[in-house]
């Protein structure tokens, strides 16, 4: 056994270099010493590298990055609080459109109901011209391929569209307006096809891509050109051109809403939302006009002015009770749907718009005058010679005859000029004061003022105060020449007669129904007592003896079965293109029944120029056709009652 000491172990030898083994070399000074085997080669002691101080670089970016955030925040301020008013302009403009909403315009109704002017679905063709630029298209000549395209389709001149397509600093034009959905979806046909191409080859592109639709309305008239004269028009802003779609346009138009939305590439954003005030319809106008009335004016007077070859006529159907006027027709007439191949003088409504002078329609005025101041009866004598001098003139009536002995009824049954004048004669103790009074019953019948329709263009004629009456005029207006009247004048005259005196001013509305569907009546019409109910009455049995005597210029206004009351009117006409008197006009006024009056009719055409041109002859049967057909509508019936048979002459 070994035996352990307590003493310090011996310390462990450590060996030396080894030795050269005989024959080798020594390692030089600088050579790396051999590894000695079995024991592991020693290793250097690490480097320690020291890092240098960041407070250099720190600072530095920190520097850079104060003025950066310096810039911002300059540029903030600017754009936030300076110019803040500026974007936001701009932003608006480029993100948001605002597009009209076209309120849908009333229709106008016949009495019954029955549209005479109404409106169907159209589109406003419009186009965003930022989406025919170069940089989008591709093209240098986007909108003329666009234009070339698209002018066929709209009936548009190609050049205008090619030049809005290319208006700058908008993104909203309109191209054409009230396009029907047929040419709208011969459009989209064409852009899905251009789209498709455009797909299919990259290098080619949708020209009609930046072209949409507006949802908007087209005036239409299922009637032709029936009652064009009262309707009017409507011009390609949308607003009312003529008759009543101009008299009424506030009403009928309603109020366009409008809408506001986001947009991007000229397309409406979905998710954007958008801001909408909706439109509000106009209201519905309903007339007093009967469409079958209407229509039967309109054929019997296009038809005899056609075949008299005449510059044009007019017809006015009037109820007598209440003032309604049934029809007013005009020959030639226009289809308001289409203006393209209207004569322009055919537009307008003649009937109201042409100051004519009527001639011996006049002179039941002057009858009713006389008959007023009990200045004579129907049977007073007359003695009427072959020719009459007054003042500087020589009169005579239409026809030359031996002298006539006449009633005052046979002055006015065989229409005689000279007995007139000598009728009137007797209104006052001087010519002057006779002139006086015939102007008074002139204007209380509504000569010299507007019938109260309030049409636009309408003429309130050409009446002369009584100082102011030439030497000639003091004679002639008696007897229905040297004044001017329009059509409607005329028949409100009869109408005020048949309405025993009272005269009731003409009504073409009868009210309106408002988008609500509640209909409001227009005004009552106003009322004006003209001359007693005894001299109407007497006045109509007068106006008998035109139709019923054999003697009478009326006969052919005759209509079996109804008592009539009528008068003719042959006078001179003044040529509005010269001034001067050339042709005639014609005309033929009257109600029936005669003894319980329902509706007057009075018809006038202008310078017949191919068979007869008298009154009695063109106007008669014009008035016997569309009478016969008012009072079967309206279903008159005949009174039963024999007429007066007042004398119409006397044994000297």
């Amino acid at each position: 056994m070994t035996e352990v000491s307590d003493r310090e172990p011996p310390r462990r030898r450590v060996p030396g270099p080894a030795r050269p083994a005989p024959g080798s070399r020594r390692p030089g000074p600088g050579a790396r010493p051999a590894r000695r085997p079995g024991r592991p080669r020693a290793t250097a002691a690490p480097r320690t590298i020291r890092l240098g101080s960041p407070r250099p670089r720190l600072r530095m970016i920190s520097l850079a990055l104060t003025l950066v955030l310096t810039a911002f925040v300059v540029r903030l301020f600017q754009v936030q609080a300076v110019d803040a008013s500026t974007y936001a302009a701009k932003a608006e403009k480029n993100r948001y459109v605002v597009h009209t909403l076209a309120a849908e315009r009333g229709r106008i109704t016949d009495r019954t109901g029955v549209a005479l002017a109404t409106s169907v679905d159209a589109y406003d063709i419009t186009a965003d011209p930022t989406m025919f630029t170069r940089e989008l298209l591709k093209a240098d000549d986007g909108p003329e391929q666009a234009a070339a395209l698209l002018a066929p389709i709209l009936g548009e001149d190609q050049d205008d569209l090619a030049e809005k397509l290319r208006t700058p600093d908008t993104q909203y034009v309109l191209l054409s307006r009230r396009q029907t959905p047929q040419v709208w979806n011969q459009i989209k046909d064409l852009k899905t096809a251009l789209a498709k191409k455009a797909e299919e080859d990259p290098s080619t592109a949708n020209v009609l891509a930046g072209v949409f639709a507006d949802p908007s309305s087209k005036r239409v008239y299922p009637n032709g050109d029936l009652a064009a004269g009262i309707l009017g028009w409507v011009n390609a802003e949308g607003k009312g051109g003529g008759g009543v779609e101009q008299q009424l346009d506030k009403v009928l138009s309603g109020k366009d809403g409008e809408i506001r939305y986001a947009q991007s590439g000229g397309r409406q954003v979905p998710t954007a939302g958008s801001n909408e005030t909706p439109a509000v319809p106009g209201s519905d106008v309903e007339l007093t006009i009967d469409r079958d009335i209407q229509w039967a004016a309109q054929d019997a007077i296009t038809e005899q002015v056609e075949k008299s070859k005449a510059d044009r006529g007019y017809v006015i159907v009037q109820d007598t009770r209440t003032g309604q006027i049934l029809a007013m027709a005009n020959a030639p007439g226009f289809d308001p749907g289409d203006l393209s191949d209207a004569d322009p003088e055919a537009l307008g409504n003649a009937a109201l718009q042409d100051a004519y002078e009527p001639g011996s329609t006049a002179k039941v005025l002057s009858m009713a005058a006389v008959l007023e101041e009990n200045a004579a009866t129907p049977t007073t004598h007359v003695v009427v010679p072959n020719r009459l001098h007054r003042g500087d003139r020589l009169f005579k009536d239409d026809v030359d005859h031996p002298t006539w002995y006449l009633t005052l009824n046979g002055v006015l049954a065989k229409s005689s000029n000279i007995g007139t004048i000598l009728a009137t004669g007797q209104l006052g103790r001087t010519q002057a004061e006779a002139n006086r009074v015939l102007y008074d019953y002139l204007r209380r019948f509504g000569l010299g003022s507007y019938t109260g329709l309030g049409f636009p263009g309408e003429t309130k004629g050409i009446l002369a105060p009584p100082d102011q009456w030439s030497t000639s005029q003091q004679y002639t207006i008696p007897f229905g020449q040297g004044v001017s009247i329009n059509a409607m004048q005329a028949a409100s005259v009869y109408s005020t007669i048949a309405n025993g005196g009272v005269r009731v001013e003409p009504t073409l509305v009868r009210g309106t129904k408002g988008p609500d569907g509640r209909f409001t009546p227009a005004p009552e019409p106003e009322r004006t007592r003209v001359v007693s109910e005894k001299t109407a009455k007497t006045l109509a049995r007068m106006l008998e003896s035109v139709v019923d005597d054999e003697e009478g210029t009326g006969t052919r206004a005759r209509i079996p079965g109804y008592r009539v009351a009528g008068k003719t009117g042959t006078a001179n006409r003044v040529d509005p293109a010269t001034g001067k008197y050339k042709g005639y006009t014609s005309s033929f006024a009257g109600f029936a029944p005669a003894d319980k009056p329902r509706v007057t009719v009075y018809c006038a055409i202008q310078n017949a120029t191919e068979g007869s041109y008298f009154g009695g002859q063109i106007c008669g049967p014009v008035y016997k056709q569309v009478m016969e057909f008012a009072l079967k509508t309206l279903q008159v019936p005949p009174t039963g009652a024999k007429p007066a048979n007042l004398p119409v002459t006397f044994k000297p």
